[in-house]
């Protein structure tokens, strides 16, 4: 069972990074013509027999019109067919790849006819996007910070779904504000533009939220969904390191749908073309938030449903929360903890209580025993000098809580232990009663 997500990872690299990257070939990529429809038709005839749907042409009056469609984004290059010097029209920031495939094909077309193809820049990359694929590394900075605080909030007991929703959006902002500066104002691959920010964002928001919610159904197997939906797909579908028009037809199916491919769109819209075409990414984007709130609140109604059938059956079996396949990380263990005391990074109390005797004096020494429905043991405790105590590490589901000490009657009593709801439960011991060795009370007078 340890070796699934070893294996997950494996089978990704080899059928989804190599498979995506390993020959890259241009499909229906959208080149502006200046010509006529015959003529366009005729070199898309051309085209096609040398890249079968290769590429799509699109007809345009003038080579003005058809440099527009390339700074409008509604082409990935503009071509004028002129009978000696034809020009073509280029786009780095579409991607190098994508800009070095075209030239080499429309120069080859061009050779046919003993013309020299003239090349012509008209949307280059930033001083710190030579290659437009910078971007790339800032949304994976988004990515995988996302990704493991989710794992590590599995681990972190004590707090509430509201708390590691809170977590998130912190993190989330900590993490977009970090990765703005650096791309920004020190590397200049983005753009100094505040939906820059916006759009790196909702990335952390659509992983961090989605994965959270996938917990609550999947389990343990949470991480295999998630690496396998926001790494081992988005990577090679984001369009950043081969152009998505450069991808099989699996891959750019999955570009405008994916978290990392929109965001990747965004970036490049807002950086080189004047925030045009917004509107899917930006769409995509929230949905992709919406379906994780959706999650984790269908995921808070299941355990609430779970935890009200055990009550009404008088079932207390011990649920424990799954945790992550992550070695790396121990399993959480009930722990006490000093009454009072709470600093910042520690676990804060989930259990609390005060033990005095019958005129309310605190009673020091007393034992604290928690025990989940099955009489196994989870934690032994003390009270202080003032009669407190408290612990935390519980999973989520009902314990009963044991206090008892020498010379006292035990008491126990079953609560329902929450991260959301931590409990405080006091207890009132009283004096064992003694026989007197020797008399048999027989119940007459």
């Amino acid at each position: 069972m340890g070796l699934w997500l070893p294996a997950l990872f494996l089978a990704g690299l080899l059928f989804s990074f190599l498979l995506a990257f390993h020959d890259p070939t241009p499909h229906h990529v959208k080149v502006a013509v200046a010509a006529p429809p015959a003529a366009t038709a005729q070199l898309q005839h051309q085209l096609d027999t040398a890249i079968p749907g290769g590429f799509t042409l699109q007809p345009f009056d003038s080579a003005a019109e058809a440099r527009s469609a390339v700074l409008n984004n509604d082409a990935v290059a503009a071509f004028t067919p002129a009978p000696h010097h034809p020009q073509l029209y280029g786009a780095k920031a579409d991607g190098a790849a994508m800009e070095s495939m075209i030239r080499q094909v429309f120069t080859s077309a061009t050779q046919q006819t003993g013309a020299t193809l003239g090349f012509h820049e008209l949307v280059p990359t930033r001083r710190g996007d030579a290659l437009g694929t910078s971007p790339f590394y800032l949304l994976m900075a988004c990515t995988l910070p996302a990704y493991f605080l989710v794992v590590a909030m599995q681990r972190a007991v004590g707090f509430s779904r509201r708390a590691h929703v809170a977590t998130m959006l912190l993190a989330g902002a900590v993490t977009t504000v970090a990765c703005y500066l650096a791309g920004a104002y020190g590397m200049d691959a983005i753009p100094q533009h505040p939906l820059a920010m916006l759009y790196l964002f909702l990335l952390t928001q659509s992983v961090s939220l989605t994965s959270y919610g996938l917990v609550a159904f999947l389990g343990p197997f949470f991480p295999g969904a998630a690496v396998t939906l926001f790494i081992m797909l988005s990577v090679p579908s984001s369009g950043l390191t081969v152009p998505a028009d450069l991808l099989s037809g699996f891959f750019h199916f999955l570009h405008p749908i994916l978290p990392m491919g929109n965001a990747a769109d965004a970036l490049r819209n807002v950086n080189y073309f004047d925030d045009r075409q917004l509107g899917r990414p930006t769409a995509v984007l929230c949905a992709w938030i919406a379906a994780g709130t959706a999650l984790i609140v269908l995921g808070y109604v299941k355990q609430l449903r779970q935890l009200v059938r055990e009550a009404q059956a008088g079932i207390t079996r011990y649920v424990s929360a799954p945790p992550p396949e992550d070695p790396t990380v121990e399993l959480p263990e009930p722990v006490a903890l000093p009454p009072h005391r709470h600093h910042f990074g520690e676990q804060p109390a989930m259990l609390t209580g005060r033990v005095s005797g019958p005129v309310g004096e605190p009673l020091a020494g007393v034992t604290i025993t928690v025990t989940d429905a099955h009489g196994r043991q989870l934690l032994h405790t003390r009270t202080d000098q003032n009669g407190e105590y408290a612990a935390t590490g519980f999973h989520e589901g009902f314990a009963v809580v044991v206090a008892g000490g020498p010379g006292r009657q035990p008491v126990a009593t079953r609560l329902l232990l929450s991260m959301a709801a931590p409990v405080n439960q006091d207890f009132v011991l009283t004096p064992r009663q003694q026989t007197v060795p020797g008399y048999v009370n027989s119940g007459r007078g």
